[in-house]
């Protein structure tokens, strides 16, 4: 049984990948952009007119550079009996919902979605060890 831990953010996602009495760790990195818009550009008179930003811009394209990086995690876990989502922030659960919608089959393998903060790689496999020795056998 192919059990697999996934802990993500919008940089990386960490997969351990436990078979067999085997752990195996591997990072997928996106190619998400980190937008910082900076404010309009000042007229020259005091309180004259500026630039305006477009924010939406930005996120829209956040949005679909997530939604490639989800795609390319969720191909390298489709072979997974059992998932457990781990991360910080909302990513996890952005990922989660993107299962659900997109990726059914995966969706019902995933038996947990929990926060989790950065962590070393050994911390990460013993909290994912963990996690499926106390779900019992699964």
């Amino acid at each position: 049984m192919k059990k697999i831990g996934i802990w993500l953010d919008k940089e990386k996602a960490h997969l351990v990948t436990l078979k067999n009495d085997n752990i195996r760790f591997n990072t997928i990195t996106s190619e998400l952009e980190f937008y910082h818009p900076k404010g309009g550009s000042p007229s020259r008179s005091r309180w004259g007119p500026q630039d305006v930003v477009q924010d939406s811009k930005y996120l829209e394209r956040e949005k679909h550079q997530l939604k490639l990086f989800f795609k390319e995690v969720a191909n390298t876990i489709n072979d997974a009996d059992v998932i457990v989502i781990l991360g910080p922030g909302d990513t996890n659960t952005k990922f989660f919902k993107e299962l659900n919608e997109n990726y059914k089959t995966l969706a019902l393998k995933v038996k947990a979605v929990n926060k989790a903060d950065s962590m070393t790689e050994n911390q990460l496999k013993a909290m994912v060890t963990d996690f499926f020795d106390k779900s019992g056998k699964v």
